[in-house]
């Protein structure tokens, strides 16, 4: 991966701003459980942050996605997952096909007011009976006249509680599961629509929530792309939201081992730094070059995905790899800081709650590790 003086401007934007506009704030967020998604999206959107790899004709900066990547990296000085998930299903979830395959009209609608932080937008696909199996979903949309007419509910969404609109996927026929879906952009302030917020165990101050929709009438206008489509442009946005979740933890993972070397070196056991023993400081050597073997194959998958490559199998790798490692990361550091590991308040405590969802969220373990066998030749009933 070669990167430009852009590539570094990018990210030291990036890096002022969290340490000026987001850390500051967390405490109160996290216990609010929501941060104010308009005000920040639109402070984010005047830095041209919300549209690094979209056009410019939309108000993007027209750049390719080792830039997205590059922000996605320099948002783990947050320090704390739920704001830069939010910010990820805004820049790289619900936005990608839109891009690719909207009509003009609908970028004009949507995805600029998007980069401009004046929209807040979120990505419908999960429903509490299918989770990651997308060819599950029950969410109809038949048409009606000029309309489309949905109906079902949708699970998990990130953002929610206050997006404007939602890139819904819902089947348009009865055929075959992979044939039968389309992805439709539907304004949530319509008629039928309701909200209900959801509870979680970390990421607080991300808003997550369960989506209704009763008889909710959209016109036939708002398809992304041809009907039938949709789960393959889902499964072409799914490697978007891959990687970027995949370099939304490196540094973030760099984070925690450093401030555990830290704290190892000043708290002493037995007359010793914790960190003087050999059983420490060897397994954070572990630790650290597992995370430089994530960078260097998520790098290598932005590269080839950048150069026009299908990276449907190094996506899958990077993403199992990141869900893992940022367990055994928590895990590990914890581990070290004792009782003040286990506080509430504690850096290592929060990534411990939060890091848990890369390993469902996007796609869970097991899925990634289908697709990876899909790929080796290693999946019963397949050649």
């Amino acid at each position: 991966m070669k990167f430009t003086p852009e590539h570094e401007q990018i990210a030291d934007t990036v890096r002022k701003f969290v340490a000026k506009e987001i850390n500051p704030n967390l405490p109160a967020w996290e216990a609010a459980g929501i941060f104010p998604a308009h005000a920040l999206f639109k402070k984010m959107g005047d830095l041209g942050l919300l549209g690094i790899k979209y056009p410019t004709e939309f108000g993007g900066l027209g750049l390719d996605f080792s830039y997205s990547m590059v922000m996605a990296e320099a948002l783990g000085e947050c320090s704390a997952g739920g704001v830069p998930m939010a910010i990820g299903v805004q820049t790289d979830m619900c936005t990608p096909a839109l891009a690719r395959f909207g009509s003009d009209a609908l970028r004009h609608e949507f995805l600029a007011p998007s980069i401009a932080g004046d929209m807040v937008g979120c990505v419908g696909v999960s429903e509490a009976g299918g989770g990651s199996d997308v060819a599950a979903l029950k969410t109809t949309a038949r048409k009606d006249g000029d309309d489309y007419i949905i109906n079902g509910s949708k699970m998990w969404i990130t953002n929610g509680m206050q997006a404007d609109w939602c890139c819904l996927l819902a089947n348009t026929s009865e055929g075959a599961a992979h044939k039968n879906k389309s992805m439709i952009v539907v304004r949530l302030d319509s008629p039928g629509v309701t909200r209900q917020k959801i509870e979680k165990i970390g990421m607080h101050s991300s808003d997550t929530a369960q989506l209704f929709f009763d008889n909710v009438r959209v016109p036939q206008k708002n398809l992304i792309g041809q009907e039938g489509m949709g789960f393959m442009l889902q499964m072409l946005q799914f490697q978007e939201e891959r990687l970027y979740g995949a370099a939304g933890c490196l540094r973030s993972l760099d984070r925690l081992i450093d401030q555990t070397i830290e704290y190892t070196r000043q708290r002493q056991t037995f007359g010793k730094p914790i960190l003087h023993n050999q059983v420490v400081h060897f397994r954070l050597a572990e630790l650290r070059t597992e995370v430089e073997a994530l960078r260097a194959l998520t790098y290598r998958a932005v590269e080839q995905y950048v150069g026009g490559k299908d990276v449907t199998r190094l996506a899958s790798m990077a993403k199992l790899k990141a869900g893992r490692l940022s367990r055994e990361v928590a895990d590990s550091c914890l581990q070290y800081w004792g009782g003040m590991g286990f506080t509430a308040d504690n850096p290592i405590a929060q990534s411990y709650r939060d890091g848990r969802l890369i390993s469902i969220g996007g796609g869970a373990d097991e899925i990634m590790l289908g697709i990876i066998c899909k790929f080796e030749g290693t999946l019963p009933g397949k050649a």
